[in-house]
C-alpha cells in the first residue's frame, strides 16, 4: 500500500527530473558566442573542393572545420601580426617555435624551408612609390616580405610591410575554384605569381625612371645631379635583392628529390612562374648594369667639365698675369726709364697691355680653353 506522501514525493522527483532535462535541452539549443578574429587577421575562410564556404570564421573554428571536412583547408591571412597573436596561431595549427619565431620577424631572404610537415616560402615584396621627380632622397621602390607556411590543411600568409597585399590575389584564385582545389599549394602558386608580376610591373616603371635619367645625363645642358642617380642606383639595388635571392628557392620547389614541392598537379603553374621570374631577373640585372654605366658617365663628364674650369681659370689667370707684369714694370720708377720721360709712354703701355690680353684671348680662344 502506498500512502499520500510517497506519492507526492515520486511525482516531486519527476517533476523536478523532467525540469533539469529541459532546462538542459535549452541551454544546450542556446546559441553559443562568437569569437572574432584578431585585427591582424586580413581574412579567413574554408575552402571546400576549391570553393569558398561562407562566413569569415574564427580561424581555430575554421580549421576545426577544415580538419573534418573532406578535401578542405583554411586559409588564414595576417598582416604585421604581434608575438600574442602569433603565438595563439601557431598553438592551433601545430606551428614549432621556430617557424612562429620567423614569422615574427621580417626582412628575410627569399627561400624554402621544411619545418616537420609545414613548409615555409619566404618572399619578398615590392611596390613602385610615385614621384613626380627623382631627388637624393626619393623614394621610388617599398619593399617588405610575404610568409606563406603550408600544412595538409591550412595555407597562412604572413605579410610585413605596405606593399604586397594579398586580397586581390585571394580574390583572383577563389574566381578558380578548379586550380584552388588543389590545396594550400594553390594558394602558395598564387601568391609567388603575384609576387613575381609585381617584379614584372615595378621593372617598367622602373625603366621609364632610368630613360628620363639617362636623358638627362646626355642632354646638351646635362642637368642631371649625380646624388640623383645615387639614390636611383640604391633603391635599384635595393630591388634587386629581392628579386635575384628567389632564383634558387624555386629551383628548389621545382626539384623532382627536394624536401619540399607541389604537387604535380601544380608544377606546370610553377614552372610558368620560375619562367616569369627569369625576366624579371634579366630585367633587372640589366637595370643594374646600366645605371652603373650611366653613374661612371656622369662622373667622367663631372671630371672633364672639372678640367675645362680649370683650364678657363688658367687662361684668364695667363691674361690677367700679363696686365700685371707690364703695369708692374711701369710701376718701378726708375730713374733711367725712357718711356717715363716719353709724352705717349701711358698711352703706350695701356696699348701693350690691351693688345696683349687680346691676343692670348685669341690664342685661348682657338685652343678651346676659353
Amino acid at each position: 500500500m502506498v500512502d499520500g506522501r510517497t506519492v507526492r514525493d515520486r511525482t516531486g522527483r519527476g517533476v523536478r527530473a523532467l525540469a533539469r532535462r529541459l532546462l538542459g535541452r535549452a541551454e544546450d539549443d542556446s546559441p553559443t558566442p562568437r569569437r572574432s578574429n584578431p585585427d591582424a587577421v586580413v581574412d579567413c575562410a574554408v575552402y571546400v573542393n576549391g570553393r569558398r564556404e561562407p562566413g569569415r570564421p574564427h580561424y581555430a573554428d575554421a580549421y576545426t572545420r577544415a580538419r573534418r571536412g573532406r578535401d578542405a583547408f583554411v586559409w588564414l591571412g595576417l598582416h604585421d601580426p604581434g608575438p600574442a597573436v602569433l603565438a595563439a596561431v601557431g598553438r592551433t595549427f601545430g606551428l614549432d617555435e621556430l617557424t612562429v619565431e620567423q614569422a615574427l620577424a621580417d626582412g628575410h631572404r627569399p627561400t624554402v624551408q621544411r619545418h616537420g610537415p609545414v613548409t615555409v616560402l619566404v618572399l619578398r615584396t615590392a611596390g613602385y612609390v610615385e614621384h613626380d621627380e627623382l631627388t637624393d632622397t626619393s623614394e621610388v621602390i617599398d619593399t617588405g616580405d610575404v610568409m606563406v607556411l603550408l600544412g595538409d590543411r591550412f595555407a597562412i600568409t604572413v605579410r610585413h610591410g605596405a606593399a604586397g597585399a594579398l586580397r586581390s590575389v585571394r580574390a583572383d584564385i577563389e574566381r578558380r575554384p578548379a586550380l584552388l582545389a588543389a590545396g594550400p599549394w594553390a594558394v602558395g602558386y598564387a601568391v609567388c605569381a603575384r609576387m613575381v608580376d609585381s617584379y614584372l610591373e615595378v621593372a617598367g616603371h622602373v625603366e621609364r625612371d632610368l630613360e628620363r635619367v639617362e636623358e638627362a645625363v646626355f642632354a646638351r645642358d646635362r642637368s642631371a645631379d649625380i646624388q640623383h642617380i645615387y639614390q636611383l642606383k640604391r633603391e635599384v639595388v635595393e630591388f634587386k635583392r629581392a628579386v635575384l635571392p628567389l632564383q634558387a628557392p624555386m629551383r628548389t620547389l621545382l626539384a623532382p628529390d627536394g624536401p619540399a614541392g607541389p604537387p604535380r598537379t601544380l608544377h606546370r603553374w610553377f614552372v610558368d612562374v620560375d619562367g616569369r621570374l627569369s625576366r624579371a631577373v634579366d630585367r633587372v640585372a640589366a637595370y643594374d648594369d646600366l645605371l652603373t654605366s650611366i653613374v661612371q658617365s656622369r662622373l667622367a663628364q663631372l671630371a672633364v667639365e672639372q678640367n675645362n674650369d680649370m683650364r678657363k681659370i688658367a687662361a684668364w689667370a695667363a691674361i690677367a698675369a700679363t696686365q700685371t707684369g707690364i703695369a708692374g714694370i711701369y710701376g718701378m720708377n726708375f730713374d733711367h726709364m725712357p718711356e717715363l720721360a716719353w709724352r705717349y709712354g701711358y698711352a703706350g703701355a695701356v696699348a701693350l697691355m690691351a693688345v696683349a690680353a687680346l691676343a692670348l684671348y685669341r690664342l685661348f680662344r682657338r685652343s678651346g680653353w676659353l
